[in-house]
C-alpha cells in the first residue's frame, strides 16, 4: 500500500514546493516532477510557470512540462513538446529526443512518428549547437578562474624575483600558511562566536592570513635570505629546505586534509544562461585578482614605499647614500609579497580543501606566469596568468590534467627560447640593472 502511495505522495509534495518561497526547491520540485513522469503534473507546471518572476525556475518548469507532454498520446500536443524542447535549448531532453528519431527508423513507423522524428532531429541539432557555445564560454571562464588564482599567487612572486632577484621555493608554503591561518580562524568562530555570526570568519580572516604569511615572510628573509642576496643557487636551496620544514610542521600539526565552509554569500553559482553555470566563489576570486592587481600598481608606483622598491632594486648602493633604509625595504617588501601569497591561500580555502601540499599545486605555474611575462613587470605577470592559465583549461579536456601542463611546459620553454626575456622586456636603467 506505501509503495503504491508513494508517486501520488510525491506529485503532492512537489506541487506544493512549486509555491516555496526559496527558487532553489521551485526548481527542485519542478525537475522531480519532470523525473516522475506523471501527466497529471503538467496543470500544476503550467500554472506555476505563468506567475514565475526567476527566469532559470521558469525554465526549468517550462522544459518539465514539455519533457511531460513528449510522452502524450497527442501527435499535436508531443509536436508542440518536442518544437519546445528545441526551442528551449533543453540539454535533457537529448536522449528522449534521440528515443523518437530512433523509434521512426523502424519499418511500421507511421507518417505521424515521421514527422515528430524530423522536429525531434532538428531540436537535437539546436541543442547540440547551443551546448557548443555553452562549453566554450565555460570553459572561457574555467580558464580565467584559474588564471586569477595563478595571478594573485604570481603577484608576490614577481615582487620577490622580478624586482628583489630571489628565487623563493618557499612560496608556496607562504600561501598554504595563509590558508591554514583562515583554518584557524574559521575553528576560533566555531568555537567562541555566535552560530549566527559564522559567516564573519571569512572577512575577519583575510588580514590574518596576510599578517601570517607576512610574519612567516619577515622572518625567513631575516634569517635566510638576508645572508644569501646575489647567490641565487644558495637561495633556491635555503628556501627549498625551508618548504620541505613548513609542509612537515603542517602535516604534523593539522593532518593531511582540512576543509574551510565557505560562507553563505559564496555558495551556488549564478545561472547566466542555458547550460553555463558561474560560481559564485570563482566570481569571487576574479574580482579578488583585480583588486589585487591595483593595489600593487599604486603601491608599487604611486606611493613612496614603492618608489623606494624600485631605487633599492635599480641601484642598491646610491639608494643607500640618498638615505634609504635598503635593510628595511628589503624585509618590508619581502613581507608584503609574502602576505599576498597568504591572501592566495585564502581565497584558494573557497575552492579546494587545505592540504599541506597546497603551494606545491602552484608554484610550478607561478614561476612560469613570472618568466614568461617578463621578470619585474606586472603587466606581463597578467598576460602570462591569463595566456597559461587559458590553455590549461583549453587543453585539458583533450589531454588530460597532467598531459595539458607537460604541453603548457613545453610551450614556454620553446617560448622562452625565442623570446627569453619574456612578454614585457626591462627597458632604461631596469635592463642594465
Amino acid at each position: 500500500m506505501r509503495i503504491a502511495m508513494k508517486p501520488v505522495v510525491d506529485l503532492l509534495k512537489n506541487r506544493a514546493n512549486l509555491a516555496s518561497a526559496s527558487p532553489d526547491t521551485r526548481r527542485s520540485a519542478a525537475a522531480d516532477l519532470a523525473m516522475g513522469g506523471r501527466a497529471e503534473a503538467i496543470p500544476f507546471l503550467k500554472a506555476a510557470a505563468a506567475t514565475e518572476d526567476v527566469w532559470w525556475v521558469r525554465y526549468t518548469m517550462q522544459e518539465a512540462q514539455a519533457l511531460l507532454e513528449v510522452q502524450a498520446a497527442d501527435p499535436a500536443v508531443q509536436l508542440a513538446a518536442v518544437t519546445q524542447l528545441g526551442d528551449l535549448r533543453s540539454l535533457n531532453s537529448v536522449s528522449a529526443l534521440q528515443a523518437i528519431v530512433e523509434a521512426a527508423q523502424a519499418p511500421a513507423a507511421s507518417a505521424a512518428q515521421q514527422t515528430l522524428a524530423t522536429a525531434a532531429a532538428t531540436s537535437i541539432a539546436q541543442i547540440e549547437s547551443w551546448s557548443s557555445w555553452a562549453t566554450a564560454i565555460e570553459t572561457l571562464f574555467r580558464g580565467i578562474s584559474l588564471s586569477s588564482i595563478l595571478l594573485i599567487m604570481s603577484l608576490g612572486l614577481a615582487i620577490v624575483f622580478g624586482l628583489m632577484g630571489v628565487i623563493n621555493m618557499a612560496h608556496g608554503e607562504l600561501m598554504m600558511v595563509g590558508a591554514y591561518a583562515t583554518f584557524m580562524t574559521q575553528q576560533a568562530f566555531q568555537a567562541w562566536v555566535a552560530p549566527e555570526a559564522f559567516d564573519w570568519y571569512f572577512p575577519v580572516a583575510l588580514p590574518v592570513a596576510f599578517v601570517s604569511a607576512a610574519a612567516f615572510g619577515w622572518l625567513l628573509e631575516a634569517t635566510v635570505i638576508r645572508f644569501l642576496y646575489g647567490r641565487l643557487l644558495e637561495t633556491l636551496l635555503a628556501t627549498w629546505g625551508v618548504s620541505l620544514i613548513l609542509m612537515q610542521a603542517a602535516r604534523v600539526y593539522f593532518g593531511d586534509l582540512t576543509a574551510v565552509i565557505a560562507p553563505e554569500a559564496l555558495r551556488g553559482g549564478a545561472q547566466v544562461m542555458v547550460g553555463v553555470y558561474l560560481p559564485y566563489n570563482r566570481i569571487f576570486i576574479i574580482l579578488l585578482s583585480i583588486v589585487c592587481v591595483l593595489g600593487i600598481y599604486f603601491l608599487l608606483f604611486r606611493s613612496t614605499l614603492g618608489i623606494r622598491v624600485r631605487a633599492v632594486t635599480q641601484n642598491r648602493n646610491m639608494s643607500a647614500c640618498l638615505g634609504i633604509p635598503t635593510r628595511k625595504v628589503d624585509a618590508y617588501t619581502f613581507a608584503f609579497a609574502s602576505g599576498l601569497a597568504g591572501i592566495a591561500g585564502w581565497a584558494l580555502t573557497m575552492v579546494g580543501n587545505v592540504d599541506p601540499g597546497l603551494g606545491q599545486n602552484y608554484i610550478v605555474d607561478s614561476f612560469m606566469v613570472v618568466v614568461t611575462g617578463g621578470v619585474g613587470k606586472l603587466a606581463g605577470t597578467i598576460w602570462a596568468a591569463l595566456g597559461i592559465g587559458g590553455l590549461n583549461k583549453l587543453i585539458e579536456p583533450f589531454s588530460g590534467a597532467v598531459y595539458g601542463k607537460v604541453f603548457i611546459l613545453v610551450g614556454v620553454i620553446l617560448f622562452l627560447q625565442w623570446r627569453p626575456q619574456g612578454l614585457f622586456a626591462a627597458k632604461g636603467r631596469s635592463a642594465d640593472a
